[in-house]
């Protein structure tokens, strides 16, 4: 097959998603809360793998393997087991707790929860505000997978460019067509068909080579530090950070939290956590394997190039290598789309509802938030072509913002005593301290400040430990508003 009809492949899924985009147009009402949220009618499948697929992002394809590459597996450790496992439980002690909350009250967004229980406009805007400004890098993350996946795939004849404007235009689309109902029924469709592939991608490529056993001799005879626990980037200080910093991050997402609130029953949204762990380990082992067993084959692999897409096209039939590109690309989309979807929510919601127009009709916020989806995605494609960094280093940028805003929420959701003052102070100082520290390499007048500190400790750590000693610190020294509402919050579950 040639490249073109690689290529083709690719687009051909991606046409195939977008159909199902409209199948979900014509069946979602026009209120928000279906638009949004599809009616909180999902069960314990579409939930699973919605989550699963939104989180299946150029981070995980591309930015794992090539980490796995370069640095060794044990990357499996920190995203597959570490993570896995702690985002369960963070999706019980926050997720569990919000649906409660949500079922309840009606709340679509986090800022709107928050805002509701503190009776603060401002802190709905602060929480929608941070949310925005690091949804920004990880939307930008997906369009730069996909333009590096499209040059493996084709050899250079589709340029970095086109990629990122292929995915740009498809997950726009589909978007504004299929509002939460069609992202969740395509994500599923996504995630058993990624999964499945990349499970036959790693036994193609093994067997082509050998088997398992040569695979691995081959990585320890060209990487002997692969063999041993440690070293090199994996520092304790890295790998416990890292976890925690992603795992934290994940819950704050927009496009994850939002998760929260739209299972039909408690009981789906216990038996979703209680799966969680498992599926992540079925995806990433494979995933990563390969990335580190590469390390070992007679590949050449260019700097800037993704090893994923270099070792199917060495091993694999083009037709099969474009359908994981496909599936891969299709998975990127599967984040977009989500991150997309719930951006808009935030901006319509917490934003331009509350300030600008509170008596917006239903019908107005809707093509509002499409037009929202539109400008976003625009914005974040013409970031991507500047390429700030690796897919690792931007993915790292959004999961610390978003991981500095969790501590405050858990105070939020389980201590009475947290005032409004307290939250304001809990999120915006950690985060002004870590957005400086992420300018800082880019802004002539302050002195770069470091990302890790004592042996690849991320300071992000350190800022999360301070935004709850603030807090609480704060909280305790002022006293609840007149507007704000404890009783909100007190809901309690089976």
């Amino acid at each position: 097959m040639t490249v073109s009809g690689g290529l083709g492949i690719v687009v051909g899924y991606l046409v195939v998603a977008l159909g199902i985009g409209l199948v979900a147009y014509r069946l979602t009402e026009s209120t928000a809360e279906d638009y949004y949220l599809a009616n909180r009618s999902i069960g314990t499948v579409v939930l699973l793998f919605t989550t699963f697929a939104t989180l299946l992002s150029a981070f995980t394809f591309f930015g794992g393997p090539n980490l796995a590459y370069a640095a060794g597996p044990e990357w499996l450790i920190v995203m597959g087991t570490l993570d896995g496992v702690l985002f369960a439980v963070l999706w019980y002690v926050i997720g569990y707790k919000q649906w409660l909350i949500g079922s309840r009250n009606g709340y679509v967004t986090l800022g709107e929860m928050l805002g509701d229980r503190f009776g603060s406009p401002g802190l709905r805007a602060l929480v929608a505000g941070v949310s925005l400004l690091w949804l920004f890098p990880y939307v930008m993350l997906q369009q730069m997978g996909a333009g590096e996946a499209l040059v493996g795939l084709t050899g250079g004849a589709v340029p970095y460019w086109g990629g990122a404007a292929l995915i740009t235009v498809f997950m726009i689309g589909y978007v504004v067509l299929a509002g939460m109902r069609g992202v969740a029924w395509t994500d599923t469709l996504q995630g058993v068909f990624m999964l499945s592939l990349v499970w036959i991608a790693a036994a193609w490529v093994v067997s082509a080579i050998g088997g398992v056993g040569a695979a691995t001799g081959s990585m320890l005879a060209a990487r002997p530090e692969f063999g041993s626990f440690g070293g090199g980037l994996y520092t304790p200080g890295f790998i416990i950070s890292t976890a925690i910093t992603i795992a934290f991050g994940v819950t704050m997402f927009p496009q994850i939290n939002q998760r929260f609130f739209v299972a039909k029953s408690g009981a789906v949204l216990k038996r979703s956590f209680t799966l969680w762990p498992v599926l992540v380990l079925l995806l990433f082992l494979p995933a990563f394997m390969l990335g580190a067993w590469a390390a070992g084959m007679p590949v050449e692999v260019p700097e800037g190039a993704n090893v994923l897409s270099v070792v199917l096209n060495e091993y694999t039939p083009v037709w099969f290598a474009a359908l994981v590109i496909a599936g891969a690309m299709a998975a990127m989309m599967s984040s977009s789309d989500s991150m997309l979807l719930s951006g808009s929510s935030y901006f319509t919601r917490d934003l331009y509802r509350p300030f600008v127009n509170p008596d917006a009709s239903a019908r107005r916020e809707a093509w509002l938030a499409r037009a929202g989806v539109v400008v976003f995605a625009s914005l974040a494609f013409v970031a991507s072509l500047f390429r700030p960094g690796t897919l690792i280093e931007v993915g790292d940028t959004a999961f610390s913002g978003f991981a500095l805003l969790s501590l405050p929420v858990v105070c939020a959701l389980y201590w009475d005593r947290t005032t409004r003052d307290g939250m304001a102070v809990g999120i915006a100082v950690p985060q002004a301290a870590y957005l400086l520290v992420v300018l800082s390499s880019v802004l002539p007048l302050v002195p770069p400040l470091p990302r890790t500190v004592a042996g690849g400790w991320d300071i992000a750590l350190g800022l999360m430990l301070l935004s709850a000693g603030l807090t609480v610190g704060v909280s305790l020294l002022t006293a609840p508003t007149a507007d704000g509402d404890a009783s909100r919050f007190a809901v309690a579950g089976d």
